[in-house]
């Protein structure tokens, strides 16, 4: 399963990221980083973008970079 299919509420763990290069660099410097908890905590009208609560702070990812994160339902 991935970050953009976790509804409003869940929370899930991840589990790995499905990219290279500087995205990955990018949202692991975020702190999406494998065995983090994270949580949806809503979306834009037209699913696009999502806000996730990771590490304390609240989030705004792309519905594409959400795709590439793995993650386990909790």
């Amino acid at each position: 399963m991935t970050l953009d299919q976790l509804k409003s509420g869940q929370q899930a763990i991840i589990t790995a990221i499905e990219h290279e290069g500087p995205l990955a660099q990018r949202l692991m410097a975020l702190g999406l980083l494998q065995g983090t908890p994270v949580s949806m905590l809503r979306r834009a009208l037209g699913g696009d973008p999502l806000e996730i609560s990771v590490m304390g702070y609240a989030l705004s990812l792309r519905r594409d970079e959400a795709r590439k994160i793995e993650i386990e339902i909790e």
